[in-house]
């Protein structure tokens, strides 16, 4: 019997270390904040979610152009886009242990909402209030932090060679538009998309893979003519809705939020939030922005290079719009597998931990087993069948550590749909038990019929 669990975010912690999911980065020195290294089945769970997303987003249609652009980027990039000037978070720092806390945090944590609030407000309400940091001391003045990276390029260490970790990936594909445009010809609307490395340095990371220093971005930016972009932001808004219900989740722990004016990016003149139920409550998920002519403007002034489209129909020009659909792989398999975490207690009155996983995003879709491991005739038949599926699927694992119910759990909690025990009854006439994650039935079917149950 199913158990309804809201799962919390030490249960996906403890599963995901228990099962090489997701491991602390550099662990055996202490770890660092806000990193995290992903294991074999976190590997190919995030693989697997970026595959729906890139045959959703880009191979599917024919108006998208994927790029990889560069991590590092010449800094006048920043600079005409604002980021090396107002990328910031407010940051308050705890005057005893020097602790720094997200300003907005800290008064979520308080029961205030810091929506529409600026720096000075949060500073006004932290001092009225006589808010103390986590460790119960007073706190410093409320200031703004620029959340990019530094880093120097070449020999020299001064100004001249400063450059920064991309803080987004939006940046790299406004400034290939024009290449695009040189070389493929699109018309309008179409769209540029990559899946890529950003780098925020947060005030205050944490909440496992929600909040990172490091993370990666599936992204577009889709061009369309200024008196048309409605028309492509409530596509873009129906497309997310698609690709997040085609990863499994569930429809009920979706929302999606509308951005009053004061709560918008400067770029962005209409935006819209995905927000999810994780385990730390509802929280962004993802998002939609009619981010305008802001970007190719900006660097068209900067650059000093024409970034306009001619159309050639009607014989004019114009800089393109943008409406930018956004979700960062880190969250993206934080949601997935905080629904998918459940529970049953069986007839025995024992738990039951499994990942109710898509089939299609499942690390391994089927788990082979001899019935018996010192069974030299059952092995061999075993290595067999699994070779057999190795090559034709990839996502196959073969298992013979312990007894066969405790294998059946371990493959459970990875979220394994199938596993494919071989008995003696497969040595007289190529059948196999094949048993269903999630509902733990068995049934006896032919060896050749297995791959059949992977069509969803």
């Amino acid at each position: 019997m199913e158990v309804n669990k809201k799962p919390s975010m030490e249960d996906i912690v403890s599963l995901c270390k228990r099962r090489g999911f997701v491991f602390q980065g550099s662990e055996i020195y202490g770890g660092l904040g806000g990193t995290w290294d992903y294991g074999p089945l976190g590997v190919q769970l995030r693989y697997n979610i970026q595959q729906k997303w890139w045959k959703m987003f880009v191979s599917e249609r024919e108006d998208i152009f994927p790029v990889s652009t560069a991590i590092l980027m010449n800094p006048n990039v920043w600079k005409a886009t604002g980021h090396v000037g107002g990328f910031n978070d407010p940051m308050v720092e705890d005057l005893k242990t020097k602790k720094r806390y997200r300003a907005d945090h800290l008064l979520e944590e308080n029961n205030i909402d810091p929506k529409g609030m600026n720096v000075s407000d949060m500073d006004k309400i932290i001092k009225e209030r006589k808010l103390l940091s986590q460790d119960k001391n007073a706190l410093g003045d409320v200031r703004q932090f620029n959340m990019m990276f530094q880093t120097q390029t070449g020999a020299a260490s001064d100004d001249s060679s400063t450059v920064y970790l991309r803080p987004e990936t939006a940046q790299g594909m406004f400034v290939n538009f024009k290449n695009v445009l040189d070389t493929f010809h699109p018309k309008l609307p179409f769209g540029i998309a990559q899946i890529g490395k950003a780098f925020r340095n947060e005030i205050a990371p944490g909440n496992f893979i929600f909040r990172l220093r490091e993370l990666e971005q599936m992204e577009m930016e889709y061009f369309v003519h200024p008196d048309k972009w409605e028309e492509s932001f409530n596509e873009m808004l129906e497309l997310q809705k698609k690709f997040l219900l085609s990863l499994g989740l569930s429809e009920e722990k979706i929302h999606f939020v509308e951005i009053g004016e004061t709560d918008r990016a400067h770029y962005s003149k209409r935006s819209v939030d995905t927000e999810f139920d994780f385990p730390i409550g509802q929280k962004e998920l993802g998002g939609l922005a009619y981010r305008t002519d802001h970007d190719l403007s900006s660097h068209s002034k900067s650059s000093g290079v024409d970034l306009v489209y001619f159309d050639e129909e009607t014989k004019t020009k114009v800089v393109p719009h943008c409406v930018e659909p956004t979700f960062g792989v880190e969250r993206m398999v934080l949601a997935v597998l905080s629904d998918a975490y459940k529970e049953d207690v069986d007839e025995k009155g024992e738990t039951r931990i499994f990942l109710k996983l898509n089939k299609d995003l499942a690390p391994n879709k089927f788990a082979v087993f001899p019935l018996l491991k010192n069974k030299p005739e059952l092995t061999k038949k075993a290595r067999e069948v699994f070779l057999t599926l190795k090559k034709e699927i990839g996502n196959v694992v073969y298992d013979d550590n312990a007894n066969i119910g405790k294998r059946y759990r371990r493959q459970d909690e990875i979220g394994t749909p199938y596993c494919v025990t071989i008995d003696f009854e497969t040595l007289e006439n190529d059948t196999v038990t094949i048993r269903d994650r999630d509902t733990g039935e068995q049934k006896r079917i032919k060896i050749d019929e297995i791959k059949d149950y992977l069509i969803v």
